[in-house]
């Protein structure tokens, strides 16, 4: 990159998670947001909040950006607010979606807006011809280093040890063996008192699989009360988990993780459900967590996530982002690869197709690597696709805001 064009990356380029001037925006083209649409994959995960719709934004400057979530309905509103409005200001943008329709957005609403958001920061980096990890920094890290969840490792069978599949993840490059606490078959019973004795078994195996100085960390997947989540995390503290996962339920985090932090000496994670960073800013203000799970587009998208990585920087708290779909998935190692605290990623496509999508993600023996593709990186196929809704005309209805003296946005 030349000096020229490495100072017109500097004027465009966001300070503090917000928008420099407008002024300042000379070097991207001026464009309208003319068209929303949103596609299913094969086979779409239905829950709401892991949803892995193909949402594409379109402008009149030949300039396509591809984001990840959302639903027909909670897409609908905010998508319409985009149409005819220029993509490069994409704080405003986000305000506009979040607060226009007076209400607060709800986590499902607020998964659809960050869907959008990926889809601008896509149109932003292309603009520029840069990757959006350089838009925003340049990256800290050499790799994302990761665990695996429902990804294929090569010589992991059903029904071998929990020692086995522990040695073999990490021997396959994996930072961490992960695993569930004490795992029934779904729909059956589940007997905590019985469960937190096999935790116990389970994770003495875990250790004895990674070894003296390898990583493992055990998710208890809110399936106990306080009492047992303080008697599981005494039990295994010996055994040096990485971390212990959402140990009480979610509607109880707020309550329940102080309590829980003041009586075992284990590291905590918790917030794969959350939305935007209201739902744990204080979990993190006053340390009561190690690890935060939010993660993409669920809290907003990148927009805010880079707002909550600023929050969690100021107090030495690390992101291990929850999965959610391949394309969010190449935006976290773009938005994350830049944050300078822990970062560890859930990763579930080793050994899994998508034909959707001949460029996403770039994995190699248990690791997440940035590339330097314009954008997210992502590249479709569309022929997999199957359309879901198209947005074209501006959503108004019911729409209202304030603007203070200097223009920005304010509620009404």
């Amino acid at each position: 990159m030349n000096r020229r064009s490495f100072l017109k990356t500097l004027a465009v380029a966001p300070v503090g998670g917000a928008l420099v001037a407008p002024s300042l925006q000379a070097a991207l083209p001026k464009m309208k947001i003319t068209k929303v649409r949103v596609f299913a994959p094969p086979h779409p995960n239905p829950l709401f909040n892991q949803s892995d719709l193909v949402v594409l934004i379109d402008t009149d400057a030949g300039i396509t950006g591809i984001g990840e979530g959302g639903s027909r309905d909670t897409l609908k509103q905010s998508a319409g607010r985009l149409i005819g409005k220029d993509p490069q200001y994409i704080e405003r943008l986000w305000q506009d979606m979040n607060r226009a329709f007076f209400y607060p957005a709800g986590r499902e609403k607020t998964d659809g807006i960050g869907a959008l958001d990926l889809a601008l920061w896509d149109i932003r980096g292309k603009a520029l011809k840069l990757p959006v990890h350089e838009v925003l920094g340049g990256m800290v890290r050499d790799h994302c280093e990761c665990y695996n969840t429902a990804g294929i490792i090569p010589g992991i069978e059903r029904g071998m040890s929990i020692r086995d599949r522990a040695r073999i993840t990490v021997e396959a490059g994996y930072r961490a063996f992960r695993m569930g606490a004490a795992d029934t078959p779904a729909n059956t019973t589940f007997n905590t008192h019985e469960r937190i004795n096999q935790v116990y078994k389970d994770c003495v195996e875990a250790r004895e699989g990674v070894g003296k100085n390898g990583d493992w960390c055990i998710d208890f997947h809110q399936r106990f009360d306080l009492s047992d989540a303080i008697r599981g995390c005494n039990l295994i503290e010996s055994l040096a988990p990485y971390f212990v996962e959402d140990p009480v339920r979610a509607e109880a985090f707020q309550q329940d993780i102080p309590i829980l932090r003041q009586k075992v000496n284990v590291p905590l994670a918790a917030g794969e459900e959350w939305g935007n960073r209201w739902d744990f800013n204080r979990l993190v203000e006053n340390h009561d967590l190690d690890y935060i799970r939010a993660t993409l587009p669920n809290v907003g998208g990148i927009t805010e996530m880079m707002k909550i990585a600023a929050i969690c920087e100021t107090h030495f708290v690390g992101i291990v982002p929850h999965f959610t779909g391949p394309i969010a998935t190449a935006a976290l190692v773009n938005s994350l690869g830049t944050f300078s605290g822990p970062v560890l990623m859930e990763y579930n496509y080793q050994g899994r197709t998508l034909p959707y999508l001949p460029q996403c993600l770039d994995f190699k023996n248990g690791k997440l690597y940035p590339n330097e593709r314009p954008g997210l990186g992502v590249e479709l196929d569309m022929k997999y696709l199957k359309p879901v809704t198209e947005i074209t005309e501006p959503v108004t209805n019911r729409a209202q805001t304030y603007f203070r003296p200097d223009g920005s946005i304010t509620n009404w």
